[in-house]
């Protein structure tokens, strides 16, 4: 069994999760639909890209949540169906111990994915970027000896 997990940002744009989708997928390609399982925390942009490319390819998903409020809490509206739909598809649903989402919540949930899995797909621009976001995840997972794959198409941008 291959676990792939994802990073990425959420703020990208229609046409870079267009792009980022059929990237995944041709990743994910390499690998039988029985032998991969994808682990995804689901937010908006990336994490949910990610999560849709890996159920349309008949694999597993796994999610990971940062908190029991996440979803009252993080998900907006124009997001809330896709999240509903990507929970109910998960295999698994883990959710992290605390109440609240937030800095510590969403750092023990990356932490949850990187140590779960073999490969990481990173939808990343390549920005540094603050503590506990996708650049500091990558390095992570490069300090680790995770292999990461970095999606960013050209002409990808954020939102």
């Amino acid at each position: 069994m291959v676990r792939i997990g994802v990073t990425g940002h959420m703020n990208i744009t229609d046409d870079t999760a267009t792009a980022v989708y059929a990237a995944v997928r041709a990743l994910l390609a390499e690998y039988e639909s029985g032998e991969l399982v994808g682990v995804s925390c689901i937010a908006r942009g990336a994490d949910s890209v990610f999560a849709r490319a890996v159920l349309d390819s008949d694999a597993r998903l796994e999610v990971v949540l940062p908190s029991r409020n996440y979803r009252s809490a993080k998900v907006k509206p124009d997001h809330a169906a896709e999240f509903g739909d990507l929970i109910e598809r998960a295999t698994e649903v883990r959710t992290m111990d605390f109440d609240d989402a937030g800095r510590e919540a969403y750092e023990v949930a990356n932490e949850a994915v990187l140590g779960t899995v073999d490969r990481l797909v990173a939808v990343w621009d390549g920005d540094t970027g603050q503590a506990g976001g996708t650049g500091s995840v990558v390095a992570l997972a490069r300090e680790r000896g995770i292999p990461v794959d970095v999606v960013w198409p050209a002409g990808a941008a954020r939102a």
